[in-house]
């Protein structure tokens, strides 16, 4: 596995998320590369290489945190695999890097959505690095150099991305409360 394989089945739970809300027809409007699930849309909503999009999916099923759908042969999450990933092996596989102080996109329980789940206690927040980034906080390596621009286009991404960095980054209390919050916005829909 490598950690965009993480970042492009969270793209495609999202994707089928949308699906449900808005509708196959919208999904397809909106999309910038053909098909919402075609290795190229994906291309242009994350910024990864139809290449390695294609590779990432291929490792994907053959781990069991994805597969096929049966009747379209669009590629899935395993949903209930991935978690299980995410929250008992990911901060082993691809642990947190943390940097210096730097301008970025806030992750971890600094982002938006997730500030009123948990105060900080005087630690810094952090954030990937980005060069149009407005927030201050100490740099965490991202899963994959293209996630503040991924994250930015799509804000359930986005809070999917800095729960798995809640989990890559926090203490016992902490990767508890995002592990629940992640489960819940993940099993739920």
């Amino acid at each position: 596995m490598k950690s965009q394989d993480i970042v492009v089945l969270l793209k495609l739970i999202s994707l089928k998320n949308q699906e449900r809300t808005k509708g196959m027809d919208h999904l397809r409007s909106e999309s910038l590369g053909g098909e919402p699930y075609s290795v190229r849309n994906l291309e242009a909503l994350l910024g990864i290489s139809k290449t390695e999009i294609a590779q990432s999916i291929k490792r994907s099923i053959a781990s069991g945190i994805a597969r096929k759908d049966k009747s379209n042969n669009e590629p899935r999450a395993d949903r209930r695999n991935l978690l299980a990933f995410i929250t008992n092996g990911l901060k082993f596989v691809f642990p947190a890097q943390v940097g210096p102080m730097q301008r970025g996109v806030p992750t971890a329980f600094a982002a938006p959505m997730l500030t009123e789940l948990l105060i900080s206690g005087g630690t810094y927040n952090y954030v990937w690095p980005y060069a149009n980034g407005k927030e201050m906080g100490q740099a965490v390596e991202p899963l994959f150099k293209t996630v503040p621009d991924a994250a930015l286009k799509d804000e359930e991404l986005y809070e999917y991305l800095a729960l798995v960095d809640a989990i890559r980054l926090g203490n016992q209390r902490e990767v508890g409360l995002a592990t629940e919050h992640l489960k819940s916005r993940i099993m739920s829909k």
